[in-house]
């Protein structure tokens, strides 16, 4: 009779154990189903709506949002797999950060949006009126800088190398007619910076948390051609899961046609649709 039950006894272990690893199995699986986005400001906003919209549901994704303010440490945690995809950035950010990081590198899934970099002023009303020795605030992180540069450089107040490219900066102006003077900031204090510095660079997300309007409160903004396809903005994730097909079908969700009516509405048109394949940004 002892080594009955000391059978059946054993018999009910072994059991427990294969429920409780059944169980741990099917608990990570629910784990793994869920795409995890992380995203900051106005993005963060859109992706904690399209996450409990009925869109989402109908193409069974399950989305969870967590807010990372930093780029760098948002790409970081996407690159780690603390989040799985992110959208917070442009193409020029990505491609910057993954020439600082190799190890770690990030892959598109697809576009989003353009929205355009502003000049703000309450000192002046066009950039024509910046007077010689104006400082001017841009942004202090290597893709930013370099866009802002640009912005200034299209709006006819510097000139900048030839081959000036995503991770350049103020070394590389060739003429400054108004020995403009430059100060470098966290890109998110420009609307409190504004109060200080005559001119300041702003994005359009940044701005819009402020309620500030690019194409109404700016002095000059970045136009909408595809001379400002780098300033487009992306879904990317960890170069493992490029082609992860749910975390593809998120591109197709930001796309869908009652989504982008709600982002019309709430951000007054100043997040510009672009729907089109990677090739339109990798080519030259």
């Amino acid at each position: 009779m002892r080594k009955g039950k000391s059978l059946i006894v054993t018999v009910l272990l072994a059991l427990s154990v294969i429920l409780l690893v059944g169980c741990g199995n099917q608990s990570k699986a629910a784990d793994d189903d869920t795409i995890v986005i992380g995203s900051q400001g106005s993005d963060l906003d859109i992706w904690e709506h399209i996450a409990k919209s009925p869109q989402a549901k109908k193409l069974g994704l399950n989305i969870k949002t967590k807010e990372i303010t930093d780029g760098a440490q948002l790409n970081s945690a996407t690159s780690q797999g603390q989040v799985d995809v992110n959208a917070f950035q442009s193409w020029s950010y990505y491609k910057a950060y993954n020439k600082q990081n190799p190890k770690g590198k990030l892959a598109a899934l697809g576009t989003t949006y353009l929205e355009p970099l502003g000049i703000y002023s309450k000192k002046y009303k066009s950039v024509e009126d910046i007077p010689d020795g104006t400082t001017i605030a841009i942004a202090n992180n290597p893709a930013n800088t370099s866009r802002g540069l640009l912005l200034l450089q299209e709006a006819g107040l510097i000139t900048l190398k030839k081959d000036f490219g995503a991770l350049d900066n103020t070394k590389d102006i060739t003429e400054n007619p108004k020995n403009l003077k430059f100060k470098e900031i966290d890109d998110t204090t420009g609307p409190r910076v504004l109060n200080d510095v005559p001119v300041v660079l702003i994005s359009n997300t940044v701005a819009l948390e402020s309620g500030l309007h690019v194409l109404t409160d700016s002095i000059y903004h970045e136009k909408i051609d595809q001379s400002t396809k780098e300033n487009v903005n992306i879904l990317a994730t960890a170069d493992k899961n490029k082609n992860n097909a749910n975390y593809k079908k998120l591109v197709k969700l930001y796309h869908n046609k009652k989504i982008q009516e709600y982002i019309k509405k709430k951000y007054y048109g100043t997040k510009i649709e672009v729907n089109k394949p990677l090739t339109y940004l990798e080519n030259k």
